[in-house]
């Protein structure tokens, strides 16, 4: 085995490393959307991982592709996705305050003092 050999192998793995990870985070921002009480923590869990996960597929397929126009006509979709994807999210938590969605900070309310001494008394 030569050095191009050992050099393709590791740019191999290393796409598919990203590619592996990206698919990890948009499965998790998806379990995200499914499992939070409220539309902001929802659209909070869907953007953060959204970007992020879309980024490193998007890396790996540059990895992947071996013509320099597809390299940068990747690249162009990644800057683009990078520039949009978060501003798309703050639209959407803007237009949703704006309406008067209330997040529900019931669901995240600690306990007062008095109730963690005696769970019985009710202020």
């Amino acid at each position: 085995m030569n050095w191009v050999e050992i050099g393709q192998n590791l740019l191999f793995a290393l796409s598919v490393g990203s590619l592996t990870l990206g698919l990890m985070l948009v499965l998790a921002g998806a379990i995200g959307v499914i499992r939070m009480p409220d539309f902001y923590t929802r659209l909070h869990a869907a953007g953060v991982t959204d970007t992020l996960g879309a980024e490193l597929i998007i890396f790996g397929l540059i990895l992947q592709s071996g013509d320099w126009q597809t390299m940068a006509k990747l690249a162009l979709v990644g800057l683009l996705l990078f520039l949009t994807s978060p501003t798309a999210t703050h639209a959407v938590a803007n237009a949703a305050h704006r309406a008067g969605q209330k997040p529900d900070l019931a669901h995240f309310r600690p306990k007062h003092p008095r109730e963690l001494q005696d769970p019985e008394a009710k202020a």
